[in-house]
């Protein structure tokens, strides 16, 4: 793969053989990077991990970055006035599921009471696929619609791992400080050390690598990470 001037300008502020601390590798990201547009900062994380294991969780980052989210709510009509209150974009049932199996998608998250699952699941196929199916283990589906939608529009962020153990999730902008990038970095790394399997042995995060969208990527140091 050939690579442009700028890239391979920015080749040369790395040290391959070293391993950064957070912060510096923040401020290096931010330095070295290509395009003219406001690249994203992402962190990619690879985890020693069985092959039968998985990590999914989510995570609340101090700095967001990302426009507001619409979030939509499947619920019973009892439930319809606390989402719309709460600030949910789209409530409602069965209306809703129609619309969406016939090809409406225009919104971000979705949130379903678990009354409203046994529905829900037969959009399994559409949502599924777009990771968009509401799930208890990342706080979707609950009665407590209030909290699950604030929580969202804090901009809380899912994060799992692949099928090769490595998670890839945005972390920031090139525009945003380098203190503030570094602060959501280091707020992931603690929420993916409390997901740690008790069966894990030696080291858990095995690498860290941060990158923005057209630049090279900077190694993290590990160590602190599993603190």
């Amino acid at each position: 793969m050939k690579h442009g001037k700028k890239y391979l300008a920015s080749v040369k502020k790395v040290d391959a053989e070293k391993a950064y601390e957070v912060a510096e590798a923040c401020a290096l990201v931010k330095e070295i990077k290509c395009a003219k547009f406001d690249e994203t900062v992402e962190a990619h994380i690879r985890l020693n991990l069985k092959k039968s294991q998985s990590v999914r969780d989510t995570v609340v980052l101090p700095y967001q970055f990302r426009g507001e989210k619409k979030v939509l709510v499947f619920c019973k009509p009892d439930k319809e006035a606390e989402a719309l209150a709460a600030g949910a974009a789209f409530v409602g049932s069965d209306e809703l599921i129609e619309k969406i199996k016939g090809g409406w998608m225009d919104f971000d998250i979705a949130v379903a009471t678990p009354d409203m699952m046994k529905d829900v699941g037969k959009l399994g196929m559409v949502l599924g696929r777009r990771g968009l199916m509401p799930n208890p283990k990342t706080g979707t589906v609950t009665f407590d619609v209030t909290a699950a939608i604030a929580e969202l529009k804090k901009g809380r962020t899912e994060f799992r791992t692949d099928k090769t153990g490595i998670i890839h999730i945005a972390v920031g902008k090139v525009s945003m400080d380098a203190d503030k990038i570094a602060e959501n970095v280091t707020t992931l790394l603690g929420e993916i050390a409390r997901k740690r399997p008790s069966d894990v042995k030696g080291d858990f995060v095995q690498s860290i690598y941060l990158a923005s969208t057209m630049s090279p990527s900077v190694k993290l140091v590990t160590a602190k990470a599993e603190r």
